[in-house]
């Protein structure tokens, strides 16, 4: 009897896909895990693919781009590490008694929270896949419990464009009402109530990837919980180091992310484009992996500078090619078809482009305004020598 055909099953698919990912990270390199840090800026630009693919792989981008000789000053000092970790130790002393009583009083969602009585899970497990299943158990016995409860640092998982990622959120607070919040704890300062507002809405979009991660273990049980969306944003108050926090609407965040995130090209599809070979490892020779690099479509925009290793190299790159995308992503979305800046430079020449195009019309506009400004500036300066 011949044998009959197989497909692969769903689990297959997804192992075949680990492994090809690993083979382009490098076999014996560790995952660079994604974060929700990385996640929102991941979906603030959706059309990179190569970030997709990339963070997906858990590639070292900080490590590749000092390999491709464009290092990038980002990330975190070890001075503002050390400083944060010794906050998040203070708010959380006690069994979470102070971060409870901020919770209440700031989002209610039950009687006062009595110091000493919350409950405080153990969420050790074996591997990021064993801690996010301890999670989701102790959220489902917290729910049920109907008292307070504080997850520090539990493990959620969220699908990425066909990979998993798992994030950990600083806590989840678990009300007696049955409503889980997000806690986000940072070492910038409240100054008389309120925050840096760049510092405050960058809390508040990786806040909304951890809800958004929350509200796939919620849909998991019935009845679902209520994710609230309001997320407590906890910060040192005024120059001390005394905890104040306040509640941050993320629905916005949330619907952006939710919607950034579906747009995503699969990975499994950016990877399938690659040519054979192609390899991430960051111990490759400089040109190898600059071929590689650049085998993966990117969309760079100055916005990249603030969220991504490879940032200087992309813009390097971009400026070379002459990319509209460079000049910024608002820029770009005003010159419609015009691509590159020798097609903008020679629409507002006259020499190509179509008039009928409001872009096109635009920028003629605009330098015929500039011609007659140059031409009454000589005159000016003629009649006055």
């Amino acid at each position: 009897m011949p044998a009959q055909p197989t497909q692969d099953t769903p689990q297959r698919q997804g192992t075949a896909l680990r492994q090809q990912l690993t083979e382009l990270r490098g076999a014996d390199l560790a995952a660079r895990p994604l974060d929700a840090r990385a996640l929102a800026a991941l979906a603030a630009n959706p059309g990179c693919r190569r970030r997709a693919l990339l963070d997906g792989a858990g590639v070292d981008k900080t490590a590749l781009a000092e390999s491709l000789g464009s290092p990038s000053g980002f990330g975190q000092s070890q001075f503002a590490f050390m400083r944060g970790n010794a906050f998040e130790a203070r708010v959380k002393a006690d069994g979470g008694a102070e971060l409870l009583r901020l919770t209440h009083g700031r989002l209610g969602g039950g009687p006062e929270p009595v110091p000493g009585e919350a409950a405080v899970p153990d969420l050790s497990a074996a591997g990021p896949e064993g801690r996010a299943a301890r999670t989701a158990l102790a959220l489902r016995d917290a729910t049920a419990s109907g008292g307070w409860t504080l997850l520090d640092h539990p493990m959620l998982a969220l699908d990425v464009a066909g990979t998993p990622a798992f994030l950990e959120p600083d806590a989840v607070v678990v009300h007696p009402d049955g409503g889980w919040t997000v806690v986000e704890i940072k070492s910038f300062p409240m100054i008389d109530g309120s925050a840096d507002a760049a510092k405050v809405g960058g809390a508040a979009r990786q806040s909304a990837v951890y809800a958004l991660a929350l509200e796939q273990v919620a849909e998991r049980m019935d009845p679902a919980p209520r994710v609230r969306h309001h997320v407590l944003l906890v910060c040192p108050k005024d120059f001390s180091n005394l905890p104040s926090a306040s509640a941050v609407d993320v629905r916005k965040q949330l619907s952006v992310t939710r919607r950034q995130l579906a747009r995503l090209t699969r990975v499994e599809d950016i990877a399938a484009e690659l040519p054979p070979g192609t390899t991430f490892d960051v111990r490759r020779p400089a040109a190898e992996l600059t071929a590689a690099v650049e085998s993966v479509p990117a969309t760079y925009a100055p916005e990249c500078l603030a969220a991504c290793e490879l940032a200087f190299h992309c813009r390097e790159r971009a400026r070379e090619e002459g990319e509209v995308t460079s000049l910024g992503r608002s820029i770009r979305g005003d010159l419609g078809g015009l691509t590159s800046i020798g097609e903008v430079l020679a629409a507002a020449r006259g020499t190509a482009g179509d008039p009928d195009d409001p872009a096109v019309a635009a920028l003629r506009r605009a330098a015929g305004l500039r011609q007659e400004a140059l031409s009454g500036v000589g005159a000016s300066g003629g009649a006055s020598r």
